[in-house]
């Protein structure tokens, strides 16, 4: 639905911070920190106290907010899939690694957001994909299972747990592939 680069924050929030740019994309995309929020082992504040400190950050989480959220681009093929199936009757659900302030600002920004059946979120659930409990956790909440699920990733090693689970499962590469992959399934024309 998204495509996030954060870069674009890192460039943005260098300024008010005492390092640059790369150390910043390095706190977002390779540091624990980020995952232990994603996991939901720490709260924004946590996160935001944390991550303030590594980048010696001088601005408060109202100004760091906005900023975090500017990462993401809207993929509009994606989200016009979901409204298709939508439209043809299919639940459909966010399941997705991710923390509360990502989802705050995408809320605020994207419409689509609103319009699924229901969130499988790792932060609520304590876990992230590939872990167990995350898919334990849609299929408890959706009320499917086995091949009643369909589910799509750009991540093959998050599709295991699910093909285990006799999940229908796709590798997403890009839109056409996916979109072609779900004609031949005859799930959209």
């Amino acid at each position: 639905m998204l495509d996030f680069d954060y870069r674009i924050a890192a460039r943005q929030l260098a300024p008010d911070c005492a390092v640059g740019p790369e150390r910043l994309l390095e706190l977002f995309n390779h540091d624990s920190l980020l995952l232990r929020y994603e996991e939901g082992a720490i709260s924004t504040k946590e996160f935001f106290a944390e991550w303030s400190r590594l980048a010696g950050y001088r601005k408060s989480l109202d100004v760091f907010a906005p900023v975090f959220g500017s990462i993401f681009s809207p993929i509009e093929p994606m989200i016009q899939l979901q409204q298709t199936l939508s439209t043809r009757g299919f639940a459909t659900y966010i399941f997705s690694n991710t923390n509360r302030l990502a989802i705050e600002q995408i809320q605020k920004k994207f419409n689509f957001y609103g319009r699924f059946t229901g969130y499988i979120l790792s932060f609520e659930q304590k876990a992230l994909k590939p872990a167990p409990a995350i898919y334990e956790a849609l299929e408890r909440l959706s009320g499917f299972r086995g091949s009643e699920l369909f589910y799509m990733d750009d991540i093959a090693e998050n599709l295991a747990p699910a093909h285990a689970r006799r999940w229908q499962t796709l590798l997403h590469e890009n839109p056409e592939k996916t979109i072609a992959v779900l004609r031949e399934r005859e799930l959209i024309k």
